[in-house]
């Protein structure tokens, strides 16, 4: 049974994808703990990290990074957080999020009612700094 982050990828339900390769995506997630928070998730269905091959963990933080960059530039952020969880999907995921102090870290302070217009301008943004450094490639339209 394919998880939502499957369901997602696979376009049977909407996502704000900023990140698109062979071997994983990138969209924002629902429940931001900051405006640009975004999941970098694998394609294949692997539901914990720590089960993953090094060579996906790999590829995940290196298109973390590239995400996290991304936000700095877009947010004006002095850092970029992440945060590996678990608990929400069975399928790996990685948090990244502009992060302004160690307060943005709190998952018990999402925004689960995020305005929509706020969400599309937020990935925009972050597929506009995402071309800019070089990675237009990767950047879906929407």
């Amino acid at each position: 049974m394919s998880t939502l982050f499957t369901k997602i990828i696979n376009g049977d339900i909407p996502g704000r994808f900023i990140w698109k390769d062979d071997d994983c995506v990138s969209f924002l997630t629902i429940g931001p703990l900051t405006d640009g928070h975004a999941l970098v998730v694998p394609r294949l269905e692997v539901d914990k990290w720590t089960d993953a091959a090094p060579e996906l963990v790999t590829k995940l933080m290196a298109v973390a990074q590239l995400i996290g960059q991304a936000q700095v530039s877009a947010f004006g952020a002095p850092r970029a957080g992440l945060t590996i969880a678990g608990f929400e999907v069975e399928h790996l995921h990685v948090h990244v999020f502009p992060a302004y102090s160690l307060a943005n870290f709190d998952f018990g302070t999402v925004d689960n009612n995020p305005d929509p217009a706020a969400m599309d301008a937020n990935a925009e943004k972050l597929r506009a700094a995402l071309r800019d450094a070089g990675h237009g490639e990767f950047v879906p339209d929407s």
